[in-house]
Parts: structure tokens; sequence; C-alpha cells
């Protein structure tokens, strides 16, 4: 409940102190380091884009929480992530309360924004430490900064930090027991009251800056080649002919990787469900318990887990090239382009944080400015290839493409596929963003500011969590929704049983094949079977569900010339299917919204019905139309 004076409602177990800074100062991992909490730190601006909070006990056993704000250069806010921080700090948030101290977060080799952005909390009047967070790479580049001179200065707290190290932030934690000790023997209650603030003007943010610049004379001391490195790698990475050649080919190694690294694990997990199912088959009689494991769990969940390797592939590149810093300068090269279709440079980043999921990368466009350059980000963020759609392209992948070298023997024909899929959805992405910004989504374009961070080498702790965290997200997902909708489809599948004198297989005469039999005809026009019919509903809650009900309806038809129980789901497909349907299906999912979870996180973002009602009609009818092309071409060029 608010307080008498308007604060948010006030938790009188534990003060809470505040992580505020800019984009890419390390926050969050020194959040993880307070916290202990596995959280995605990335090294480009935008990721942290909703307030997190945790609990840590301080050395004089102070229960704290600490709430991760996202990462803002002033409290004028000019995003809806900046005004998250604005209102949480300010207490014009009625589910948050002001916090009893702030810690501003600085990035110790970059210091200017970050000191204008503590002036302007100063004036809140609420206790401020500012941690001077890597401050062993501004050794290691040679730059001192005198942090007793800095404190007095700036006249409050000055605390160096390496936030990812054990001890790093010792220093940090007895100077949070000081700071909230002092502020509760003064009484320093957070009130908005004490928390008087107006946006600053023009006039102001000159006197910042000046006195910024004389804070930095008398505290901070640059040998002259001071990020000397970065500025030579960027004459390369970032030359205007050679920048986005270099970008296209480590994205073309990337999913050649997908393919060639994931191969091996790939054959290893078949060969472990297959003596699984062996074991299960000579253990138990046949009957229906036989049926749900063998068919239903093995033959759908399995079918889904089998593509682990390839998704750690995928977001191992991912994960580097967000640590080593790299992210934030393929959204300078790709400003050009996507202004040439009316996108803001910075949709970059939401754009490929959709390739890991749509949901996040809805999400991240916040970071956006404009609330046209916002929708229109939104509206392309499903074609971009999310993760989930991997197991469906690789499985037709593997069912209809051959494994052989292209272009002189150095390409892999499956990884020139995928990323031929990969770009289809991007390109059409590109394309409907055009139509969005000169329809009904007109505006002027805002340049692109960005500060790029250093380069640095990706820590193989963050990394291997990265991957981690991925991997058991996956498998979560695998062991939790995707297995509860397999056993439902195998029930489905299952019953009723085959009337006596039957002659087609029982899964004909079941629930499931009544649906797809009765969707059939919708579909046809497109080239999907009865079966493709049944795995696309259950695919709308989660797009590699496909996968796994694909591989219990056909275990269960036992349709691939005889052998469907025992040959792999890709060689069944590729008896069952003709290469127009795998074409067909192949643009349906480029095309298709089949996720609930990504439209009603539009639905949430945008405040609106009417936008993800658009999202999911346009997406559909371009996906069908898209199909039917597709088919119809493939069946006159190749015949059925």
């Amino acid at each position: 409940m608010p307080d008498a004076d308007g604060a948010g409602p006030r938790r009188d177990a534990a003060p809470s102190i505040a992580l505020v800074g800019n984009p890419n100062c390390g926050k969050t991992a020194l959040f993880n380091a307070l916290t202990g909490a596995r959280q995605k730190v990335a090294n480009y601006a935008g990721v942290t884009v909703e307030r997190k909070e945790g609990m840590f006990v301080s050395p004089a056993g102070t229960r704290v929480t600490v709430i991760d704000l996202p990462g803002t250069y002033s409290l004028r806010a000019r995003s809806p992530d900046e005004a998250v921080t604005r209102d949480v700090v300010l207490g014009r948030r009625g589910d948050a309360e002001i916090p009893d101290a702030i810690v501003c977060v600085a990035d110790a080799t970059r210091l200017q924004l970050t000191l204008r952005l503590v002036l302007e909390i100063k004036k809140l009047g609420l206790p401020v430490v500012l941690a001077l967070n890597m401050i062993d790479e501004a050794e290691q580049q040679g730059i001192a900064v005198d942090a007793a001179e800095l404190s007095a200065a700036l006249g409050l707290p000055v605390v160096p930090t390496v936030a990812i190290r054990k001890d790093g932030i010792t220093p940090l934690l007895a100077q949070l027991d000081r700071t909230l000790r002092l502020a509760e023997a003064e009484g320093l209650a957070p009130t908005p009251s004490r928390c008087g603030w107006s946006e600053p003007s023009a006039h102001d943010l000159r006197d910042y800056h000046r006195e910024v610049e004389a804070i930095l004379a008398r505290s901070v001391a640059r040998p002259p080649g001071a990020h000397a490195a970065t500025r030579r790698i960027d004459r390369i990475l970032l030359h205007p002919a050679a920048g986005l050649p270099i970008l296209l080919a480590l994205l073309f190694v990337m999913f050649q990787a997908v393919f060639s690294w994931a191969r091996l694990p790939m054959e290893g997990i078949d060969a472990l469900l297959s003596l699984l199912k062996g074991a299960i088959e000579a253990g138990l009689a046949d009957g229906p318990l036989r049926s749900l494991l063998t068919d239903g769990v093995i033959g759908g969940v399995g079918s889904v887990v089998i593509f682990l390797p390839q998704i750690l592939v995928l977001f191992l590149f991912i994960q580097i090239l967000e640590d080593s810093g790299y992210m934030a300068r393929a959204a300078f090269l790709l400003d050009k382009m996507m202004g040439g279709v009316g996108l803001h440079g910075r949709a970059f980043i939401p754009l490929l944080s959709s390739f890991a999921c749509a949901v996040p990368g809805i999400m991240a466009a916040r970071t956006i400015e404009n609330r046209t350059d916002r929708i229109a980000t939104i509206m392309i963020a499903p074609l971009m290839t999310c993760s989930a759609r991997l197991p469906v392209y690789t499985l037709i992948i593997a069912a209809f493409v051959p494994h052989r070298a292209v272009l002189g023997g150095w390409v892999g024909l499956p990884g020139l596929v995928l990323f031929a899929l990969y770009a289809v959805g991007i390109l059409s992405g590109l394309l409907i963003a055009f139509v969005l910004k000169h329809t009904v989504l007109t505006g002027a374009r805002e340049p692109l500011l960005m500060e790029l961070p250093a380069y640095r080498w990706p820590r193989p702790r963050n990394v291997l969590l990265g991957l981690y965290e991925r991997g058991r997200a996956f498998l979560t997902r695998a062991g939790t929704t995707i297995f509860a909708l397999m056993v439902v489809v195998w029930a489905l599948a299952s019953f009723p049983a085959a009337p006596d004198g039957a002659t087609m297989p029982a899964i004909h005469y079941s629930i499931a094949g009544m649906i797809g039999h009765a969707l059939e005809p919708l579909l046809a026009p497109i080239g999907f079977t009865w079966q493709i019919a049944v795995a696309l509903v259950p695919g709308m809650a989660a797009r590699e569900v496909a996968v796994g009900v694909l591989g219990t309806i056909y275990a269960l038809s036992d349709s691939g010339g005889g052998e469907g129980l025992r040959a792999s789901l890709a060689g069944v497909l590729a008896q069952s299917w003709g290469l127009p349907t795998a074409l067909s299906f192949l643009m349906w999912y480029v095309f298709a919204p089949q996720c609930i979870a990504t439209l009603g996180v539009v639905r949430r973002e945008l405040n609106s019905v009417w936008w993800p009602v658009a999202m999911f009609a346009g997406l559909i009818s371009l996906a069908y139309a898209a199909s039917f092309v597709t088919f119809r071409a493939a069946t006159l060029l190749l015949g059925g």
C-alpha cells in the first residue's frame, strides 16, 4: 500500500538499493555478483529492459534488496526503458518503492557520460555511491583514476570494483553498510518530497558538461594511446567497404557451424534415444504404456531434444559476439541499410535478440525512442528466425538436402540452405518494415546515437553460463510444455481405437486423425498432409512442438514404408513427403506467427489489442500465400 505522501509500497524488512548507470557499464554483472542471480550479461546497450530484483546479506548482517534498473544516460528518459529507471528512483511507479540508496555504476574506462548522470541523481537528495566498475581494465589501459579526488569533487563515496572477480566487490559491500547505516541514523527517509526533480534544461546540460570536464581533469589521467587497440580494430571492422562483408561472413560461418559442429553430438543423442527405445520395447509388453513411452515421449520429446547441440552452437557464436563488443558495431554497420527501409539502426539489437526468441526481442525494442520506429521493429521481430524454428528447419533440411559440399568444396549445402532461410526472414522483415513506414507508421527518421564499448575478450565464465542457461531453458521447455503436449497428442492419436476390420493404421480413426482430416481440405492447396495439419494446432503454443508431434504421428501411423517405428523422423519424412511439400512447409515456418507468447507480449508492450491481431492476420495470410506460391512453383518445376 502507498504511504501517506504518495510513495510506493514500503518494505520494512529490508532496505533497498537501486543500480543505475549507462548501458553497458557492467550493472548486470554487479547485480549478479551481489545477489548470486544468474542473469544475462551482454556487451551491448539495451540488454536490461526490465527491472530485476534480488537480495544479499551485507558484511554487517543486513538483508538488502537490490534493484537492477535499465541503462540510461539521463533522467530525462527519451525511451520507455529509461522511463522505468526515472520513475523508480522518483517514486512514480505504484509497484516499486523509492530506493533507500542509489549505486551509480560507471565503466572506469569511460567516465564522462556516467558522471553527468551522477550529477543529476545527486540532486534527488538520496544517498549515492559511485561504483567504479571495470577498474582493472582501466589500469590495463594505463588510465589512472584517483578515487579519493573523484570522491571529494563529487561529494559522495567512490569505490573501485571488479564485478567479475570473487573479491572485486568487497569494498563496495562495506561502503553500502556505512551508507545505509548513516541514512538510517540521520533519518533520511526516501520520499517524493525529498526527490524533487525537474527535467534539466539545455543550460543545465551545458553546466553539467563543464562540471564533468573539470572533475575529469582533476581526477583522471589518460595515456595518449588509450583505446588505441579498439580504434585500430574499428578501422577494419567499421570500414565502409569491408565492414558489411565481414559481418555477413561471420554470420555465414555461424550457420555452417550449426550443422558441422553439432553433427557428432546429435548422432550421440540419437544413439542414446535408440538404445532407450530398444530397452523399453524389450522390457515392456505391447500396450498403451509402451506406446506412450516409445511413440509419445521418445518419438515426440526425443525428436526435439536431439536438436539441442545445434541450438547451443548458434548461441555460442551469439554470446561470443555480444561479449566481445562487436554487436554494437553491427548495429552501426546495418544502420544505413535499415535506414533505407525506414528503420532506426538501434532496431538491430532487438531484432538480433529475436533470433533467440521474439519475446525478449520485442521487449528490447523499448530502447528505441521513436514510437513508430518501435512499433515497426516489433511487428517484424517474429520474422527473425528464433531458436524454436531451428529444430523445424534442420529436420526438413536433414530429410531433403544432401550433405555435400558446394562452391568449390568448402561450403556445406545444408548450412547454405539454413543461411538462405534466415536471409528470407530478414529480407521479408525489411520489406514489411518499408511498407509499414511508408503507410501506417510514417514519421521522420532519427539519427543513430550509440556509445561503442571497447573490445574485450569474451569471459569464458559468461559464455559458459549463457550456454548453460540456454540449454537449461530448452530442456525445461522440452520436459514441461513439450512433454505435456506430446502426452495429449499421443492420447488424441491413440484413442479411440481402430474398429474391427479396419484396413488403415489406428491413428486414422483417432481424434487426432479426425482433426487432421477435417483441416486437410483447407491446407491441401499448399501441399500439407493431414499429419501436418495435426502438427500445426499444438504448434501454436511453441513452434518446435510441431517436430515432436510429427514424430509421434508418424511413429503411430507407421507411414514410412513399413519402417516408421525404426527409421529416423527425417528418413520417414523423406519417404512420405514430396520436395514441394517440404519447401512449402519451410515457407510456412518462415512467416507464420505460431507463438502465443509472442502475441501476448506485443499486446502488453503496445497496450493495444489491434496490433497483435494485425500481426497474426497479416503474417498468417503471408505464410499461406508464400506456401501456396512455393508449392505450386515447385510442383510445376520438380513434379509432385
